[in-house]
């Protein structure tokens, strides 16, 4: 279940990188993407005990909040 947490969280990262450097009007939708993967990240650091990587996503889905906000709302 880790594993495929992990993959999640990976291939969402890389969708929503390539909305944002696409910079196009649907550039925004980059955010959720970004917003899939860090909370699985989170899901997993939390699950290995690694509070860095805790951290280090529950700061980024703040920021993709956020940006979900001001791109799509």
């Amino acid at each position: 279940m880790l594993s495929t947490t992990k993959w999640v969280g990976t291939i969402a990262g890389i969708i929503g990188a390539g909305f944002l450097a696409a910079n196009t009007p649907e550039s925004g939708w980059g955010f959720t993407f970004f917003l899939v993967s860090s909370l699985s990240w989170t899901w997993v650091g939390i699950r290995t005990g690694d509070p860095a990587l805790t951290a280090l996503q529950g700061v980024f889905v703040a920021i993709d909040v956020l940006g979900i906000y001001r791109w799509l709302l």
